[in-house]
């Protein structure tokens, strides 16, 4: 039997694992690498974050890849070269932190990658009917496994999508197994470049649990700063948007887009929040000399609605259940007074309540995926369109 797969069989009948997720959002602000200890699998799943770690992108880098990110007319050298290129980057950020961690690399049973996405195209976008839902992520995970020694997870997101679903969101997989509490309605909130969220049933029938994207979480709030405040990432703390008013008009005119109306769950991407929808809505509004903390303004409620909204059609709004929030999004204290203004009988808290640093749910949620591919089966979510019961993940191996 070949050497590693050989290691990969052991690995499997292990108990207990040293996993690293990886995560590389819209931000690009750099990688999340969360090095877990996952006990067990399935239904009893432990899951435990021992380090964490966002290693910073250089800005020639960051710069390269947006130069592809959510372009149809990506140049198609360049997105060939940045498969292989942020492979090797992501495995070198892994060197790094586990030199940072005193861990070896013979430590570590599994790396799980995410990939970067560059870009999404469920049939809700592309329309087009003789073409299936779409998604690309990039970062060879053979260059990560040869480059770090470590057998490699990756490319999540195509078994999703070969199975029915959209590629996206996967954090029920992981939320389902770590979360879940009996006799307590959920709500797992991330606010990334897109908002998603997971439902949680207080009975853990896992037949009516559902993650879907709802909208607009960061995305079009970063790329607005960046565009008009150069040298600016993003709105820190909501200052900007907190000096502006928002604008009924223009509002109405960002919420007047048919992906509010689809089912759960659903999902989408930058390649339709993006700036370009900013302009058409401020034309139709007729609100394009709006200055911009007003936009900013505008824009922060316009990520709000959408989870708002969502929320509500999930839940009768007198049975409101806990909101576990995490990503970016949870660090915008305008975002969030905004949602609880909206949502009063809710209660609010973060991840960290459930000894999961918020900032690095993803990355855990992604090394519990590996964990279910390498050791357990497919959760039986029932047969409903979107929520495919698979396990996920190409494998790749050192040698």
């Amino acid at each position: 039997m070949n050497n590693s797969i050989q290691k990969l069989y052991s690995i499997a009948n292990k108990n207990e694992r040293l996993i690293i997720g990886l995560m590389s959002g819209t931000s690009m602000d750099g990688l999340d690498v969360a090095l877990c200890h996952c006990k067990n699998n399935g239904s009893q799943t432990q899951v435990e974050l021992l380090n964490f770690i966002t290693m910073p992108y250089l800005d020639d880098f960051r710069a390269d890849v947006k130069s592809i990110f959510s372009r149809r007319d990506a140049d198609l050298q360049k997105v060939c070269l940045l498969n292989e290129l942020i492979g090797i980057t992501h495995a070198d950020l892994i060197l790094q932190s586990l030199k940072k961690w005193n861990v070896s690399v013979e430590q570590v049973d599994i790396i799980a990658s995410h990939g970067q996405t560059i870009f999404h195209a469920p049939k809700s976008l592309h329309q087009l009917d003789n073409y299936p839902n779409a998604t690309l992520q990039i970062g060879d995970g053979d260059h990560i496994a040869v480059k770090t020694g470590i057998i490699t997870i990756s490319d999540f997101r195509q078994k999703h999508l070969a199975a029915g679903g959209e590629g996206a969101p996967l954090a029920v997989y992981g939320d389902y197994l770590v979360f879940s509490k009996t006799g307590e309605d959920r709500i797992m909130l991330n606010i990334g470049g897109i908002a998603n969220f997971t439902f949680l049933p207080g009975d853990r029938d896992a037949s009516k649990v559902f993650s879907t994207d709802v909208g607009p979480g960061n995305t079009l709030m970063d790329h607005f700063v960046q565009k008009h405040f150069p040298g600016e990432y993003y709105d820190k703390d909501g200052r900007r948007a907190k000096s502006g008013k928002p604008n009924n008009d223009l509002l109405n005119a960002l919420l007047d887009n048919g992906f509010f109306t689809i089912g759960f769950p659903k999902t989408t991407g930058p390649e339709l929040f993006s700036l370009a929808y900013l302009i058409q809505a401020q034309e139709v509004s007729g609100t394009i000399n709006l200055c911009e903390e007003d936009m900013l303004a505008t824009l922060c409620h316009f990520s709000a609605r959408g989870i708002i909204d969502a929320i509500k059609r999930t839940i009768d709004s007198s049975t409101m259940p806990k909101i576990f929030m995490s990503g970016g999004g949870m660090h915008n204290p305008l975002l969030v007074e905004i949602l609880k203004e909206a949502l009063p009988t809710a209660l609010f808290s973060t991840t960290d309540e459930l000894e999961i640093n918020p900032d690095a749910k993803e990355a855990v949620l992604f090394a519990l995926l590996a964990n279910e591919t390498i050791a357990g089966n497919p959760i039986n979510f029932g047969d409903r369109e979107g929520v495919p019961s698979v396990c996920m993940g190409k494998i790749s191996l050192p040698n």
